[in-house]
């Protein structure tokens, strides 16, 4: 695709969806960053529901250190790998508590090295919480990409790659947006 053709996509995909959010519900970084784990072979819709429910009784990294595995699966349940994913977010709290102070932390490479947190998620933090340029690459951003002859590979991190030589930085994240909500 060469750069007029990416202009112009990115010109309609801004007239399509000119109001760009996240589709996560989320009050803190905390909160965004247990969502997005969450959000993993998962609707945001369903996330949503489940986080709603959650956050009115586990608020912090402090409350979910406490809250028994065996809870914290009841809340969870419903998004799938739920086990897996508890495991995760209990091993994280510990880490933010014991490393960052109950912090989340704002460099990507630190974030990568959290249980439970991949690319996916460190780039939407990233670029939700810090305002980095970041490409998201999920289940949306991999099928349109590839449609669009954006890339030819099947490895996110791959396709992220692919998208930062040929997207402009200063539309990373919109892009992301903008993508996941045409897909």
């Amino acid at each position: 695709m060469t750069k007029n053709n990416i202009k112009l996509l990115l010109k309609t995909l801004q007239n399509e969806y000119p109001i760009l959010k996240c589709e996560l519900n989320y009050k803190t970084p905390f909160q965004l960053l247990i969502a997005v784990i969450l959000s993993a072979q998962c609707t945001d819709k369903r996330v949503n529901i489940v986080t709603q429910n959650m956050f009115e009784h586990i608020k912090t990294v402090n409350e979910f250190d406490n809250t028994s595995l065996e809870d914290l699966e009841k809340y969870i349940f419903s998004t799938g790998f739920y086990k897996n994913k508890a495991k995760n977010i209990k091993k994280l709290c510990r880490v933010l508590l014991e490393e960052y102070n109950g912090e989340v932390p704002n460099e990507f490479d630190l974030l990568v090295n959290l249980p439970g947190v991949g690319r996916k998620t460190a780039n939407v933090i990233m670029a939700e919480i810090y305002n980095v340029p970041s490409l998201v690459v999920d289940t949306h951003v991999k099928r349109i990409s590839n449609l669009l002859g954006l890339t030819k590979e099947s490895d996110p991190v791959k396709i992220e790659f692919d998208l930062q030589k040929k997207i402009p930085k200063k539309n990373w994240n919109d892009f992301s947006h903008m993508i996941i909500l045409h897909g």
